[in-house]
This record gives structure tokens, sequence and C-alpha cells, in this order.
């Protein structure tokens, strides 16, 4: 029997996080073609369940539904990662301006609000200082990821909130398949610091621009390990 729309509708968000689970892992490699049943199979499902993940997964970017031909999970693109960097690099330089100023308004307010509280970043920023020492990668792109996220939190704009949202998810898939390819990020610990005392000075000119010098290094960065696994794939 055809599950109803309210029972199949748990099944798609379940679909959609284990395939995101699997292109993420690798388990469901880059460039490689599947099918719609093979899927389902897979993951224990009917294929409505799938077929409604995969339509979301590929609006999001990681894979393409080919017409009787399946889907593809996409290779991570230098040319696509260096349009989500300048979308990202814009949106969350807004953020920083934004974070700043409202520290910059509660110190000048007469009868000021609670302090914006700082203390989310900084403790981002101590624990990829943390995870560089102990050369833990993977502990230093978790905390990264909670910094950039508390960054557009303090800039207060939803609709930023949400278009950086969803293009996480393609940012942390290039950052792990570049992470142990790229030197060590102690230039990013140091951006990161420097954004986070230009918003707690109330300098929103400085947070700007010291975040867009910061996404400019990080997505030079990321896009010549890109350009160079892409040319030794050819």
């Amino acid at each position: 029997m055809t599950p109803t729309p309210d029972k199949a509708r748990p099944n798609s968000a379940l679909a959609v996080q284990e395939l995101r689970r699997l292109i993420f892992s690798g388990d469901l490699a880059a460039g490689s073609d599947h099918l719609e049943s093979e899927l389902a199979a897979r993951l224990g499902m009917s294929r409505t369940p799938v077929r409604e993940a995969v339509l979301l997964l590929e609006a999001q970017g990681l894979l393409d539904v080919r017409p009787r031909k399946g889907v593809r999970i996409r290779p991570v693109s230098p040319t696509d990662m260096a349009e989500i960097y300048d979308v990202l690099s814009e949106l969350e330089s807004l953020a920083a301006a934004g974070a700043a100023r409202l520290v910059c308004n509660q110190v000048d307010a007469a009868d000021p609000m609670d302090p914006v509280d700082l203390n989310d970043l900084a403790r981002a920023i101590d624990a990829m200082d943390s995870a560089l020492a102990d050369d833990d990668r993977e502990a230093w792109a978790a905390a990264d990821d909670a910094f950039h996220t508390e960054l557009v939190r303090l800039g207060g704009n939803s609709r930023v909130i949400a278009i950086v949202a969803m293009m996480a998810d393609q940012v942390r898939r290039a950052r792990r398949v570049t992470l142990y390819l790229r030197p060590a990020p102690i230039q990013s610990n140091a951006d990161h610091r420097a954004v986070l005392e230009a918003i707690r000075s109330g300098d929103a000119d400085a947070a700007s621009r010291l975040h867009r010098e910061h996404r400019a290094r990080a997505k030079a960065t990321l896009i010549a390990v890109l350009d160079r696994l892409r040319l030794s794939n050819l």
C-alpha cells in the first residue's frame, strides 16, 4: 500500500539524513552512479521517500538526478566552491559587521541591555588552537564550523542565516576532501581571532574587512587543493 503523505514524510527526512551521511563519508563516492532502486534497498526503504530525498539533495548541490539513468554523486567542483565562497564571504562579512554594530550600540546606549555574548566565538577559537596543537584536523574542522555558525547567528539576519545554512553541507564536504591535503590552518586561526577582536571593539568596518580577507585566503587554499586533485584524476 502506498504510504500516506504524513507517513512518507518522516521516511523522506530519514532518507535525506542517511544519504547525506553516505555522501560525506565517501561510501557514495563522488562521480559514482546509483539507481533509485539500489539506494532504496541500501536504506531499507521504498522508492518514494528515496525519490523525495534525492530531489532535495539535488537542490542542495550534492547529486544530480538524471531521468532514466538514476543518480550521480556530484564531485566537489573547484568552480562550484569558488562561487560558494564568494557568496559566503559577502554574507558572513555582513554578519561580522552586524555583530560589531550590536556591540557598539550597546556600549553607546544610555541604558544598555545585556552585553553581546561573544564567549562562544572565543571558545571556538580556543578549541581550534588546541586542535592544531594536538594535530587533530577533525577537531579543528568542528571548531571552525562552530565559529562560522555562531558568527552568522550573531549577525542577526534571518535570511543570511538561512542561505548560509543551505550552503553549509557543500562547504563541509569540500573541507572533508581537502582537510589533510592543505597546510596547517595557522593563519586561519589568527584571522578568526582578529575578526573577534574587531567585533569586540565594535568596529564594524574592520570586522567586515578582516572576515572578507580571511574568506579570500581560505578560498584560495581550498581551490588550489581541489585543482590539484582534479588534475591528478585526469
